[in-house]
């Protein structure tokens, strides 16, 4: 399984984003997937999830800013953010958790986002 997050960038405090991951790996049935976020210095942090039966969880700091969809067995997914801030610069990662012949979790490399005050 190969993940590639891509849509990062530079942007305005109050500005939007989004964020798309491409996974591949047809054999590999996906339970969750979502989104972490690291920032300089700080621990990697979880942003929002989506499970194949479309439960979602986001975190408390970016309710309500941030929107994840996707599709599980289409193998799509997706972070729409709005109302950017400052603080919501950092390094972004997708991941995806299922199972092939076995249960494991992938992530991809990462896309920079930078928001400037």
């Amino acid at each position: 399984v190969q993940l590639q997050a891509s849509g990062g960038g530079w942007v305005q405090s109050g500005g939007s984003l989004k964020l798309s991951c491409g996974i591949s790996g047809s054999t590999f049935e996906i339970y969750v997937m979502g989104w972490h976020r690291q920032a300089p210095g700080k621990q990697r942090e979880l942003v929002a999830l989506i499970s194949n039966t479309g439960s979602i969880n986001t975190a408390d700091s970016v309710k309500g800013r941030f929107t994840i969809s996707g599709n599980t067995v289409r193998k799509t997914l997706y972070l729409q953010m709005e109302s950017l801030k400052p603080e919501d610069t950092a390094v972004y990662y997708c991941y995806v958790y299922g199972r092939d012949t076995s249960w494991s979790s992938f992530w991809g490399q990462g896309t920079q986002v930078t928001v400037s005050s």
